[in-house]
């Protein structure tokens, strides 16, 4: 029970919150490093999404692909379209398609029919086109070429599950075979997976003794009472490129000399043009610049930015007697300089300037080895290493030299990488520190350091506060037994009072 000045007239409460003023002093300073330090860890994680994002806009420097700066377009759309890799040369080629390549395919021949039936009360049920649900009603082999074992047939499979059977016995088989049946035409289509003359295959229908089963094959290939049948369409694809005889292809796509040919049908010779054509890497060069200068802006403001020491985060009593345009100009100072020389991000600009800068290794001499030569320069150093283009420049070795461009960037070498993987890899390696440092919004384990921090405040917090409460609670028990004292004393003298002078 706390008494407060009941004896003694003072104000027990305010003297108590006073006196635990200083007593808190300690957990309010450990409370504003915790804030503090939460808002670093959430400007950490800002920059670390920022980092994360140009890593992605910085991927494609990487890949040679990204480079292709030539064109090409077919004369002869309807025999064969074509396409360039980063390997194309400018030139003009003669191109005609001889063959497309072909699956193997095997259909009935007709519908298959169901015969008219007579059912056990004497009704008659006309014959019908077969649908997949129905048994198939004969039991046998099929006996396909390529498969080491017969595929069994039971009288009550339906013909959906004679065509999957056909289809996963064939699976792991050449040919490897797709097979169904279709409602609308009540017919079987089989056919190869892969395409060439080597998918042919054949198909013979038995009995479980081997002789030939013609019923079976009626309800699958309905060929006027065949036993065997085999694939028809198998074929290899075959062009001739500027006079050379290419054959044997087993898809209808095929690269020569950088230059991806992609078959339609047999057709005249034509000429195709590939002309180098600088837009497409320029562009995807201007767009990167743009957003690493906006990142490393945003980054030396940030390494830069003043701390002001005097303006701590506030307690919730300090904002009760603040207005809210008082805190908010509090909070601003309170936040400034969050992230000041940061030792990460000062290293992750110092990486990122080598890795722009630096010539690459690994160039055949004589070749395009550092950015400068492109067109590209960092400016002043205070600007944090930022990117300038001189886009003529730039444009004119991209029509000129795409190949050494292309190196430039995406070089790999034992001696040294090129400046898209270098960068790519310094871009990497500051998302995982910087994780490593603040953790990740989008991770749902968090051993960062200063989540580990956090979390050890957070137990020192409530170990003061513990701690405070017992202080509290002493303060009052100190008041609480000097007003009982007091109270007892005034009693007594009261009862002296009236003992001693009562009668007078």
């Amino acid at each position: 029970m706390r008494i407060g000045g009941l004896a003694s007239g003072m104000d027990t409460d305010s003297i108590v919150k006073e006196m635990m003023k200083i007593q808190k002093m300690p957990l309010d300073k450990l409370m504003q490093q915790k804030t503090f330090m939460e808002w670093q860890q959430d400007a950490l994680r800002k920059t670390n999404l920022a980092l994360s994002n140009l890593r992605t806009s910085a991927s494609s420097f990487r890949l040679q692909s990204s480079f292709n700066s030539y064109t090409a377009s077919s004369p002869n759309p309807s025999s064969f379209t074509v396409a360039t890799t980063a390997n194309a040369m400018s030139g003009s080629y003669k191109v005609q398609v001889t063959s497309v390549a072909s699956a193997a395919k095997l259909n009935s021949s007709a519908a298959i029919t169901l015969p008219e039936t007579t059912s056990a009360d004497g009704t008659v049920v006309p014959a019908r086109a077969a649908k997949s649900t129905d048994q198939i009603g004969v039991e046998g082999k099929i006996k396909v070429t390529g498969l080491s074992t017969d595929i069994n047939i039971a009288a009550t499979d339906t013909f959906a599950d004679v065509a999957k059977k056909i289809q996963d016995a064939s699976a792991a088989s050449v040919p490897a075979l797709r097979a169904s049946f279709d409602n609308t035409t009540s017919r079987f289509f089989i056919a190869s997976k892969g395409m060439g003359a080597d998918q042919t295959f054949t198909m013979d229908f038995t009995n479980t003794d081997g002789t030939a089963n013609s019923a079976l094959a009626d309800r699958i290939i309905n060929n006027s009472s065949a036993t065997s049948a085999t694939a028809t369409g198998a074929a290899d694809g075959a062009i001739r490129f500027d006079g050379i005889e290419i054959n044997g292809l087993k898809t209808n796509q095929t690269t020569v000399n950088g230059v991806i040919v992609n078959l339609i049908q047999a057709g005249a010779e034509s000429t195709v043009n590939i002309q180098s054509s600088p837009e497409k890497p320029m562009e995807m060069i201007k767009d990167f610049v743009n957003k690493y200068n906006e990142t490393i802006e945003t980054l030396q403001k940030q390494l830069v930015e003043k701390r002001y020491p005097d303006f701590q985060p506030l307690s919730d009593e300090q904002k009760k007697d603040m207005t809210e345009n008082e805190i908010e100009l509090w909070e601003e100072k309170a936040r400034s300089g969050l992230l000041r020389n940061d030792p990460v991000l000062k290293s992750a600009m110092e990486d990122l300037r080598r890795a722009f800068m630096d010539s690459v290794k690994g160039i055949a001499p004589g070749n395009i080895n550092l950015l400068s030569q492109i067109g590209i320069n960092t400016g002043n150093y205070t600007e944090g290493g930022k990117l300038f283009i001189d886009e003529k420049k730039l444009n004119e070795v991209l029509t000129n030299k795409p190949d050494e461009v292309m190196a430039l960037f995406t070089n790999r070498d034992a001696t040294g990488n090129g400046i898209g993987v270098r960068v790519y890899d310094t871009l990497n390696a500051v998302v995982k520190n910087l994780s490593t440092k603040a953790g990740s919004t989008t991770s749902s384990v968090d051993n960062s350091t200063l989540s580990k921090k956090l979390r050890q405040m957070d137990q020192d917090i409530s170990k003061w506060q513990d701690k405070l409460s017992r202080i509290e609670d002493r303060y009052w028990k100190q008041f609480t037994a000097m007003e009982k004292a007091l109270s007892q004393m005034n009693s007594q003298s009261a009862w002296m009072q009236q003992n001693m002078f009562g009668g007078m």
